[in-house]
């Protein structure tokens, strides 16, 4: 558990309670919401760059900091603009998009702003699938990383990662949906693309409820986590939390990630 503080504490000051540290490669999943309202109630003005500023000196220029910019407008068949597509997943990514230190990955539906030593090989990646070997989740899992979240953006309802393991290990209740639309690349130039996302199929009566398998990592001290002026963060670390993905999906899916209706 993080300190449960009485006095204010200033955000400037959160990678460092948060326990990040010098080459950590962060995945940071967030909504500032709670964290904007507690700062304006104790009259600190909340600037996301220099929020932005305090990760990347946590984790120094050894490190790999990597921010949600998911937009699944790709799906609907709209135009993808690698340079102008808004961040559907918090407004943290969007400020990265318009920092020139951040650079974007290239899938159309589940890109991240990157910044750090791994820039340009995740910007090079160019997986068709969401969650495939060659994708940011994969370099994350190969890695050793670890996935930060800050208010709204808890474990409970934004752990992408799973999505990942589950395309991994074929789970039966998903699978690989092709979806073509205009794509925009870094130059400007505009070309049709297919890419795929890993979907839930409708027709398997299933119900997919993460609360008892996010209790399973709390059971097992594999979260830290805290309240700080009143917000909830949380960080996970990736090899930790992997081993505990697998077995579920493979062998007790009834229990936790999923549930078969009528089972």
């Amino acid at each position: 558990m993080f300190f449960k503080m009485s006095d204010y504490i200033s955000y400037q000051e959160l990678p460092a309670l948060m326990g990040i540290e010098k080459g950590d490669i962060i995945l940071l999943s967030s909504d500032i919401t709670d964290l904007y309202i507690q700062c304006r109630k104790h009259g600190e003005k909340l600037d996301l760059n220099v929020l932005l500023d305090k990760f990347q000196e946590a984790i120094g220029p050894e490190g790999t900091l990597l921010i949600p910019t998911y937009n699944w407008g790709f799906c609907k068949g709209k135009t993808f603009d690698y340079k102008n597509s808004p961040s559907k997943t918090g407004v943290i990514g969007d400020t990265a998009l318009k920092r020139k230190d951040f650079r974007r990955t290239k899938h159309p539906i589940y890109s991240f702003a990157v910044w750090g030593k791994d820039i340009d090989y995740l910007c090079s990646l160019d997986d068709v699938e969401s969650f495939g070997p060659n994708s940011p989740f994969a370099y994350l899992e190969k890695n050793h990383g670890k996935n930060a979240f800050i208010g709204g953006a808890s474990l409970r309802n934004c752990f992408t990662y799973i999505h990942y393991m589950e395309q991994k290990l074929g789970a039966p209740y998903r699978f690989s949906k092709m979806f073509k639309a205009p794509y925009i690349d870094l130059e400007g130039k505009e070309s049709e693309q297919e890419y795929a996302m890993y979907v839930r199929d409708l027709d398997i009566d299933v119900v997919c409820a993460p609360d008892p398998f996010v209790d399973i990592l709390y059971e097992q001290h594999l979260v830290k986590s805290g309240y700080i002026n009143g917000v909830l963060y949380e960080i996970i670390n990736f090899d930790d939390v992997t081993p505990i993905i697998e077995k579920d999906i493979l062998y007790n899916r009834s229990k936790n990630l999923c549930t078969y209706k009528g089972q």
